[in-house]
């Protein structure tokens, strides 16, 4: 008999418990933050009932503790091409596109993560990965340098491209093939302490760029920072100081809200670890800045024009409080930022009912006690005003360009900022991916459309629609 495959859903898990455990060995201040997280999440749950109860009826509060995403960048199509083939064996789907040349980080990125909403209240593990842009490098003999080096490196190990075959192949593995599939796996993300380069060769592609010297001189794309999510970002940021941790200066994002929305991040200062140089002359000893702690709270996804006001209303601060060296102005920028942000809704209703943002709808008791005595009202919006239809944010389970740079910028030197004459370029992307990265607001519109339909369907009122407001 044909050993039974184990769910892509399980190799996921086993990764993320892997990769956790190796990068809290690897960097002990993820430890000591993933200890402060649990304890700031476990005070909101006690203090907050209400907000206990919303995550557990969306099936989310199990996996706030195993939440996490992590981030890597590569360095060439082909590196792209195969992560692709490896994260789908863990059920992870390229998921939308984000240009961060216009922030002067010389990458473009998209978001490997679950997409179906069973999978992700399982395990929502993402990664946010980018791939260096060798066009934005100026110097011609650099950019054919680091080309060259490139090509030379293999990031996969081999059984971890037949396994990956294997499961293109069989439709998927056995869990003793999974079990070896994450170990194989697991040695793409590891932290190498020895460069591939001379120490004169990564002066230079320092100069150029840090994060063009991170992906280019070493063996592999080591994981830079893993993130929990927390359900109170002030509060961890506050608290940091007390574990020894020195949290950057501003929470990326949108200020603090009531009703929270999209993303909100902040970190610690990326380590300086010792380095290994290569060299005719023997090895030379030196030092690299790259991996750093990252935490995040999430909010309900913004629909199109939600995210446009959204959008508008950030640039409009980022254009006129820039935060210095040291954290100068940043008290100013949060302030300009609360107030600012005021003229977007904090109500679920208002959110809701203007189309600014994603919800799941569901039947309530009362819904089906009407139902069963023939006293609905035919009106979508009296549904829910009578509590016969409830509602629910969606959370948003992807990125921000403006804050994944503005974490970039701030581990990897916050004075430098570089305007790139190249930008957007989604085609080279999707055509070194091998796929087209999917919309993420076509995922959530999809998600928040079958939630009322099922709704409508199950009070016997299919083919009612809400009405928005313009």
């Amino acid at each position: 008999m044909p050993q039974a495959f184990v769910s892509t859903d399980r190799i996921r898990s086993l990764f993320t418990e892997a990769m956790s455990r190796m990068y809290r060995t690897e960097v002990p201040q993820y430890g000591t933050l993933i200890e402060l997280v649990a304890d700031v999440n476990a005070g909101c749950l006690e203090k907050d009932p209400p907000l206990r109860e919303r995550l557990a009826s969306a099936g989310e509060l199990e996996r706030i503790d195993i939440e996490r995403h992590g981030a890597i960048r590569l360095g060439t199509a082909e590196e792209l091409f195969t992560i692709r083939r490896l994260f789908a064996v863990m059920g992870m789907q390229a998921v939308g596109y984000y240009d961060l040349s216009v922030a002067g980080v010389p990458v473009h990125s998209t978001c490997f993560r679950p997409i179906d909403e069973a999978a992700l209240n399982i395990n929502p593990f993402r990664v946010f990965t980018s791939l260096l842009r060798l066009e934005l490098i100026e110097d011609e003999g650099l950019r054919s340098e680091a080309e060259a080096i490139l090509a030379k490196r293999r990031i996969y190990t081999p059984r971890a491209v037949a396994l990956i075959e294997r499961h293109e192949q069989n439709g998927g593995l056995t869990e003793a093939e999974a079990t070896e599939f994450v170990a194989e796996a697991l040695e793409t993300f590891r932290w190498h302490g020895e460069a591939t380069v001379s120490a004169e060769t990564y002066k230079r592609l320092h100069d150029a760029h840090r994060l063009i010297a991170d992906v280019v001189s070493f063996k592999g794309p080591h994981i830079n920072h893993l993130t929990p999510r927390t359900l109170d970002i002030d509060a961890v940021q506050a608290r940091m100081p007390e574990r020894g941790i020195t949290p950057k200066a501003v929470i990326e994002g949108p200020p603090r809200r009531q009703c929270d929305i999209l993303l909100r991040q902040t970190s610690f200062k990326a380590l300086e670890e010792p380095i290994v140089f290569s060299g005719d002359e023997g090895a030379v000893q030196g030092t690299h800045t790259a991996r750093f702690g990252e935490i995040e709270q999430r909010g309900v996804a913004l629909t199109a024009k939600g995210r446009a006001l959204y959008d508008r209303l950030l640039a409009s601060v980022r254009g006129e409080v820039q935060v210095g060296a040291g954290g100068a102005k940043a008290g100013a920028y949060e302030q300009e930022l609360a107030e600012r942000f005021k003229a977007l809704p904090d109500s679920w209703d208002e959110l809701r009912k203007q189309d600014l943002a994603f919800f799941r709808y569901s039947v309530t008791p009362a819904g089906m006690a009407a139902s069963v005595a023939g006293t609905l009202p035919h009106d979508p919006e009296a549904l829910i005003a009578k509590n016969y239809i409830t509602f629910a944010p969606i959370v948003y389970e992807d990125f921000l360009p403006v804050s994944a740079a503005g974490i970039f910028q701030s581990n990897l030197g916050t004075d430098q900022q570089q305007n790139y004459a190249t930008r957007s370029n989604r085609d080279a992307f999707e055509t070194a991916l091998g796929a087209t990265v999917q919309d993420e607001l076509a995922l959530y519109a999809e998600r928040q459309a079958a939630s009322l339909e099922a709704a409508m369907e199950t009070l016997g009122l299919a083919g009612l629609h809400l009405r928005t407001v313009a």
